[in-house]
């Protein structure tokens, strides 16, 4: 009986994905009605929110990819980052980028980083974990502004959630410290001028074509996620899980309250 109990515990853990994706599959037909709608809110907001403020970011990062200013940057910066962060100089150009521009340009040019060998997957893993953060015009603007009404408390907030990357940043400095790829060459940034053509008068029309065409598979990857987020949630709603999810974790909350 224990054996045979063993026997579909194994088997619901090599099915359990499809299990899932069936479940999905099941929950879009039969919520349909409310799952249309969901879809719809979701479009709205990637086409009337995400693509406004992030799609000239993404195109403004990738044509400063295409410059020197990442590799001045790694030397001038490397005798920070990398006592601080433990990476080299050129992170910081995606930690100042992740602090302007927001979610989640930080983690596109980490990802281009390591797409252009300009750092090891362990030195891309260790920017992943502080430079993918919210941008000011969110944290003092919509929550600041619009959510509490006051400036000073958005600033304040904006400040906090820095110290909180950089402190996140200091920890993680110390993942998979004495370990690297073993296709990565210490080269320093010499892997950016073989990888990356860097723009002049002559090629700019291309460059801006390659640095457009790279944003917009980007930022339909992120309304991709919108849409399907916005209709798992549909989903748990409608089916009353979320509720049910919601009540069973609602007294866990009120006794760290009190």
């Amino acid at each position: 009986m224990v054996l045979k109990s063993n026997f579909y515990v194994i088997k619901l853990k090599r099915n359990f994905l499809a299990i899932m994706f069936l479940c999905f599959t099941l929950g879009l037909l039969i919520f349909s009605r409310t799952n249309l709608p969901a879809v719809k809110s979701g479009l709205a907001l990637w086409a009337n929110s995400v693509v406004p403020s992030l799609f000239p970011f993404f195109v403004a990062t990738e044509l400063l990819m295409h410059t020197n200013i990442i590799s001045q940057l790694g030397i001038l910066l490397n005798r920070y980052m990398k006592p601080i962060f433990n990476v080299r100089g050129e992170g910081a150009f995606a930690f100042i980028m992740g602090i302007i521009s927001g979610y989640p340009v930080g983690a596109k040019i980490a990802s281009n980083f390591r797409k252009n060998n300009i750092c090891s997957k362990e030195e891309c893993e260790r920017l992943l974990s502080f430079t993918n953060n919210s941008g000011p015009l969110f944290i003092i603007g919509s929550v600041g502004i619009l959510m509490f009404r006051n400036t000073t408390i958005g600033v304040l907030l904006f400040i906090t959630h820095i110290l909180a990357c950089i402190t996140v940043g200091v920890i993680f400095r110390f993942w998979k410290k004495n370990k690297t790829s073993s296709d990565f060459k210490n080269t320093s940034s010499t892997s950016q001028n073989q990888n990356n053509k860097f723009v002049t008068f002559s090629n700019l029309g291309e460059v801006l074509a390659e640095s457009i065409t790279s944003a917009i598979s980007t930022i339909l990857l992120i309304g991709g996620f919108v849409v399907i987020f916005s209709s798992i949630i549909s989903i748990l709603n409608a089916s009353g899980l979320l509720k049910t999810f919601a009540n069973m974790l609602s007294p866990a909350f009120k006794s760290l309250r009190h």
